[in-house]
């Protein structure tokens, strides 16, 4: 199948020589209407092919008592303090940062497994100390739009609203892009992540007839499709790196291009 359509308060302990002044990090928040849309696995793709492309990535889960990022990225076991930690000061932002030892050049603070607030104030502090060390920043909020969706709103610059091709989905997906188009986000910064796609998502008997439809419903320019993917389910529940040139990979480096400005065709194959 083919488709195309027209187009606080830290000092961060770093290994490497390059000044704050060097870099001023993108912040983009990953968000979803509904659960189980693969919101968390999405971030993690973007975020690990953001890197393979040579950017410095921080990828911080504001998921408070679900957390899933750890696991998916690769750092499970290996998170001391979490975003809860350094938001109430019991520890500064570096202690929290765990590399991803599967995705060179992702970074990860893990959310809390239980309990925890996502609050602007110190969020916004810990973003202002840390945004000279990466390219990016990356907000993996919780589902809906609580106070996680509300923190990351204020400070991204990007949204990208993960989706799968079913109508409750879709109609919470144009709740969440309408939200943030009122609340002050460019209409050309929100963006759809349509996930979990095959060929026998859309069509005369599918709930869904096809892609414009996912785009029209939710009323924003679409960024990526990304295939179900056993790879890619794999890979995420066992702390694996996604295997190269498996469908799933290749539809997350495209949608890494596409943030970073490439001009990439919109291509799927299920």
């Amino acid at each position: 199948m083919y488709y195309t359509r027209g187009n606080v308060c830290c000092i961060i302990s770093t290994k490497t020589d390059r000044r704050p002044a060097d870099v001023n990090a993108q912040t983009i928040m990953i968000c979803s209407g509904k659960g189980g849309t693969g919101k968390s696995t999405t971030s993690v793709l973007l975020g690990a092919e953001l890197a393979r492309q040579g950017r410095r990535v921080l990828l911080i889960e504001l998921d408070s008592g679900l957390r899933s990022v750890d696991l998916i990225a690769g750092v499970y076991g290996k998170t001391v303090y979490d975003i809860e930690d350094v938001l109430c000061g019991r520890c500064q932002g570096d202690k929290a940062i765990v590399p991803s030892p599967i995705y060179p050049g992702l970074s990860v603070i893990s959310a809390p497994y239980e309990g925890g607030e996502v609050r602007p104030a110190p969020l916004a502090a810990l973003i202002l100390a840390m945004r000279g060390y990466f390219d990016f920043i990356l907000f993996d909020t919780a589902a809906g739009m609580g106070a996680p969706f509300q923190a990351a709103a204020q400070l991204a610059e990007q949204a990208l609203i993960v989706l799968t091709p079913d109508p409750v989905a879709l109609r919470d997906g144009r709740i969440v892009a309408d939200a943030l188009i009122e609340g002050g986000h460019p209409q050309d910064n929100v963006r759809l992540v349509m996930n979990r796609v095959t060929r026998q998502s859309f069509g005369r008997g599918a709930p869904v007839f096809d892609l414009d439809e996912c785009i029209d419903t939710v009323g924003v320019r679409l960024l990526a499709v990304i295939p179900e993917s056993r790879e890619l389910q794999l890979a995420g529940a066992q702390g694996e790196a996604l295997p190269q040139g498996c469908a799933a990979q290749k539809a997350g480096a495209a949608m890494a291009g596409r943030v970073l400005g490439q001009r990439i065709p919109l291509t799927f194959t299920g």
